[in-house]
């Protein structure tokens, strides 16, 4: 099994040209912002999670990687080596999670997460894949409010059309966690509506557009899911202060955690970074296989 891992450094500066070029701005959202923890992400892989093979960082160039991360023990995939390039340079996480399957060596099992998803306790193959299956919970919908859940709605009936069944007024949302994927059975997803996924892509993110479930979705109405519930939290900085976030990464009740950053003042920021770095310090003091030496 393997792990991929998006990541996006906002303080790069060929990023940010890039990015001001497309977005007609330099002003960059929450969405970019970059919290210092994915060294802990690592660290929480290989502490928690020892039968993952392979860790992939997918990245828009060369310069996007932190000078600590170790390589070739993290994959470098560079968006040029799975992204059409008529869609570079592309700063939209749902067009990108289109072409993760694509990553030359990928697994056939693995999972992938965002850079605010984090394994702070003991994991089990069993969690996420069960008898070849995904192991995940979906919750079922019927109103699409929001950018987010009309995302959600695209993708479940284009994984419905992929499948060769029609729209259906429900609509099915799986577990905000890391997403246990199956390579083949994306790789089937996306040639069954690649016409329909290349159309979908934009640089920038939209409402209209399909997310990363539409894999995920595929194998739930396709019948290659498992019953079942990944054990995780979320915790929105809108509700949790810096020292709670911190206290669950070193007292925590669940394998999982989602650390969900929401738009806030800049000394706020601050002061609640280095709490939340605090605690993934205290809880994975030790460098990973992952981490070049005297980083």
């Amino acid at each position: 099994m393997d792990a991929v891992i998006t990541y996006v450094d906002n303080l790069d500066p060929q990023w940010q040209r890039e990015y001001a070029q497309y977005a007609g701005e330099a002003q960059l959202s929450k969405r970019f912002r970059d919290w210092g923890t994915l060294r802990y992400l690592l660290r929480g892989i290989e502490v928690n999670m020892p039968f993952i093979h392979n860790v992939y960082l997918v990245v828009s160039s060369e310069s996007q990687v932190p000078a600590w991360v170790k390589t070739p023990a993290v994959r470098v995939v560079l968006h040029k080596d799975i992204i059409p390039q008529e869609f570079l340079p592309i700063f939209n996480s749902c067009s990108i999670e289109m072409f993760l399957h694509r990553i030359p060596g990928l697994a056939e099992e693995f999972l992938y997460f965002n850079d605010d998803m984090f394994p702070v306790a003991p994991c089990r193959r069993e969690d996420f894949f069960v008898d070849g299956k995904s192991a995940i919970n979906f919750a079922k919908h019927v109103l699409p409010f929001g950018m987010y859940k009309s995302q959600c709605k695209m993708a479940s009936n284009l994984a419905r059309k992929a499948l060769g069944m029609g729209p259906c007024a429900v609509f099915v949302r799986p577990q905000h966690t890391c997403s246990p994927m199956l390579k083949s059975f994306s790789a089937k997803a996306y040639e069954a509506v690649e016409e329909d996924i290349l159309a979908s892509v934009t640089r920038l993110r939209v409402k209209n557009q399909p997310n990363q479930y539409l894999f995920l979705d595929y194998l739930y109405w396709g019948g290659q899911t498992v019953k079942g519930e990944i054990s995780n939290k979320h915790l929105s900085q809108a509700v949790y202060s810096g020292e709670q976030i911190a206290k669950y990464i070193m007292e925590p009740q669940t394998k999982l955690a989602c650390i969900n950053d929401v738009q806030m003042p800049d000394e706020k920021y601050e002061k609640m970074r280095a709490q939340i770095l605090a605690g993934f310090e205290a809880a994975f003091p030790d460098k990973s296989r992952f981490e070049k030496d005297g980083h």
